[in-house]
């Protein structure tokens, strides 16, 4: 992986593994008691695969236990969030639709302050 695909967050980092028509393929890593926030997407489903680490998963209004080799599906319009134990969570996440940006992210709620009017 490559530094200047790389991009740092207040909770961790992402790695943009690939990318091409429709999709987008990112190496999510989550540092040690940090979260995603609580958000949702108008254009795009995401799939999550674990491969290192453990956390909690939310799904709508369901928490999961997630670790390694645990895969969670995220359609459109589902409120979701990702949060790291107290190893850290990694995990390999596949975007599908036709907006794959960041812009294309509604935050409800952010511990880091990034909640803009939607």
């Amino acid at each position: 992986m490559t530094e200047r695909n790389t991009e740092h967050r207040p909770w961790g980092s992402f790695t943009v593994l690939d990318e091409g028509k429709n999709f987008k393929v990112k190496r999510i890593e989550i540092s040690p008691g940090a979260e995603l926030s609580l958000q949702y997407h108008r254009h795009r489903s995401e799939s999550w695969t674990v491969v290192e680490g453990s956390g909690i998963v939310t799904l709508g209004k369901d928490k999961k236990t997630a670790e390694a080799a645990d895969r969670f599906f995220i359609p459109v319009g589902e409120v979701h969030r990702a949060s790291a134990g107290e190893c850290g969570i990694t995990f390999i996440e596949v975007q599908c639709g036709d907006v794959l940006s960041e812009d294309d992210i509604v935050r409800l709620e952010d511990r880091y302050n990034r909640i803009a009017d939607a």
